[in-house]
C-alpha cells in the first residue's frame, strides 16, 4: 500500500515538473482512500505558501470539513520544511511517509527535527524512504535541466 500511495504522490510531482515547478508531490489518506492531492505551485501562484503539503492539507480539510487530519496520514515525495511541518503539527496529521530527505531544508530529521521540540502540541509519526530513489531522481532530473536551462 505505501508505494502505491507514494507512485500518486510522484505522479503529482511530475505535474509540478511539467509547470517547470520543483517536482514535489503530495497525497494525504485517510482510511486507506486518498483524500486529497498536490503537488508544489509556488512560482505559478506566486505564493509562497504555495508548497504541496499546505495545498493538500488544505484540500484535505475541505473534502471531510474538519481542520483535524488526526486518522490521516501523508505521502509526500520530499521531506517536508519548518513550514509544512508546522502545518502538519497544526492539522494533526498522523503519521507522515517521506520520499526522500531534504539536506538543505528539511525539518523532519535532516536539518531540524521540528515534531521533536518541547513546545509542540502534536507529534507525528513519520517513515523515510518510500521510492526513495524515484523520489530523489525526479528532483535531480529537474535541477540538472533546470542548470542547463531547460526546463
Amino acid at each position: 500500500m505505501k508505494d502505491s500511495f507514494m507512485k500518486e504522490a510522484l505522479k503529482q510531482a511530475q505535474k509540478a515538473y511539467a509547470i517547470e515547478e520543483i517536482p514535489v508531490g503530495c497525497v494525504i489518506v485517510k482510511d486507506n482512500k486518498i483524500i486529497a492531492k498536490g503537488y508544489n505551485k509556488k512560482e505559478t501562484t506566486n505564493n509562497p505558501c504555495g508548497h504541496a503539503e499546505i495545498i493538500t492539507i488544505q484540500k484535505a480539510c475541505k473534502k471531510i470539513s474538519e481542520w483535524r487530519l488526526e486518522n490521516c496520514e501523508m505521502y509526500v515525495t520530499l521531506e517536508p520544511c519548518m513550514m509544512c511541518v508546522g502545518a502538519i503539527i497544526q492539522s494533526r496529521i498522523k503519521k507522515v511517509y517521506i520520499g526522500t530527505l531534504d539536506k538543505k531544508t528539511g525539518a523532519v530529521i535532516s536539518k531540524i527535527d521540528v515534531n521533536n521540540q518541547y513546545i509542540v502540541n502534536h507529534k507525528f509519526e513519520y517513515e523515510v524512504g518510500i521510492l526513495e530513489d524515484e523520489c530523489s531522481n525526479i528532483l535531480k532530473d529537474f535541477f540538472r535541466i533546470l542548470r542547463k536551462g531547460k526546463v
